[in-house]
Formats: structure tokens, C-alpha cells, sequence
């Protein structure tokens, strides 16, 4: 009872399988997709290595994100100012004065970053550590 009492039709060790027939158009088109690839796997000599690619691209992100935090920094201070000139309410200057404090340190941690990264990133010229 090992074996299954209906087989499938196409199974390659059945003495009755029909034979396949080479196909010319499977064998073209894997010519043709095989000769349109290859320009792909070429590596340009002229091209950029993938780090100084990559650094150019964090260094562009980093522009975005100050440029966007700029703005919202000043957007959001200048409601915490307004908040804290026109209230009546004790605590809702002194939330307010808060929340200017943080907005304040947020963007100069942000902004210090780039600094810090300038004065850091040439101690690892060549990706080994240079004593100063």
C-alpha cells in the first residue's frame, strides 16, 4: 500500500509521460533577457563608492531636518510667547514658559549635532581612529 493508487498525469518516471519538445521562443527570450541584463552588472569606474554616496545623502537629510525644525521651532515659540503675553491664567504662562525652555533646548541639541559631527568625523579619516 505504499504506492498511491492514482498517480499524476505528468510525473517524469512514468513510461507513458509525454516527452517535452524544445521550445525556441523559452530559448530566445532567455537569450534576450540574459543579453538585456548584463549592462546591469557592470560597475562603473567612474561612480562614487557607496560611503561618500552616502555621506552626501545624511548631509542632505540633516539640511531637510534643521530647515523643518527651524520652522517649527519658531512656529511653536512665537504660540508659547504669545500664550505667556496675553494669558490671565499664572499657569498657563509658566506651561507656557515650559514649553519655551524645551522648544529652545531641542533646537540647539539639534543644531549642535552637525558641530559635534565636524569636529568628530576627522579623527576617522579612513576608517581607523588618528590621534589629534
Amino acid at each position: 500500500m505504499d504506492k498511491h493508487p492514482n498517480p499524476p498525469q505528468n510525473a517524469p518516471n512514468l513510461p507513458n509521460a509525454p516527452k517535452r519538445k524544445p521550445d525556441p521562443e523559452r530559448w530566445l527570450f532567455t537569450g534576450f533577457l540574459g543579453l538585456s541584463l548584463t549592462p546591469l552588472m557592470y560597475h562603473t569606474a567612474s561612480a562614487a563608492t557607496i560611503w561618500t554616496k552616502a555621506s552626501a545623502i545624511m548631509k542632505d537629510v540633516y539640511t531637510q531636518i534643521l530647515g523643518i525644525s527651524t520652522i517649527a521651532a519658531i512656529v511653536t515659540a512665537s504660540v508659547a510667547l504669545l500664550m505667556m503675553n496675553f494669558s490671565r491664567s499664572g499657569r498657563t504662562v509658566d506651561e507656557s514658559r515650559s514649553w519655551l525652555k524645551r522648544i529652545v533646548i531641542t533646537w540647539i541639541i539639534l543644531n549642535s549635532l552637525g558641530f559635534i559631527m565636524a569636529c568628530v568625523t576627522p579623527f576617522f579619516a579612513g576608517g581607523q581612529w588618528t590621534a589629534p
